[in-house]
């Protein structure tokens, strides 16, 4: 099976992207972060590499997505809690970026969303414990 997992995202502005990303609490590997691309570290061993249009389209033929207008991808990552999600959506707000949809509560899921600078769409659920929910 698989040891690790790159989702490669194109932005417009990486000193823009980097803070954003910071301002959520997230970092950066140095090793793979230059001014065409930075590795953004979302979990062990799941990173997310933030590529500059120009330097993205040298990976593919195809044209890129305007990620505000078409969805492309839907990135999605589970939290401890309930809390996690919401301030996670939260941070993303007050650094720029939109929540374009209200929270979903369907009791076993919670989740929440938000679209960073570039208009990527980044989910957050926390899931109930199958186990806890049969009591």
């Amino acid at each position: 099976m698989h040891k690790q997992i790159f989702v490669n995202l194109p932005i417009e502005n990486m000193a823009r992207s980097q803070a954003f990303f910071r301002a959520l609490g997230y970092e950066f590997n140095p090793d793979f972060t230059n001014e065409q691309g930075a590795c953004l570290v979302v979990g062990e061993n799941l990173f997310v590499m933030l590529l500059v249009k120009d330097f993205y389209q040298t990976f593919t033929t195809k044209a890129i997505a305007d990620a505000r207008t078409t969805s492309e991808v839907l990135v999605c990552f589970s939290c401890d809690s309930r809390e996690e999600v919401d301030a996670l959506v939260a941070k993303a707000v007050a650094a720029g970026g939109t929540s374009p949809r209200p929270v979903q509560d369907l009791g076993f899921m919670y989740s929440h969303s938000f679209d960073d600078l570039d208009g990527h769409s980044w989910e957050f659920v926390h899931m109930v414990d199958a186990s806890k929910a049969l009591g």
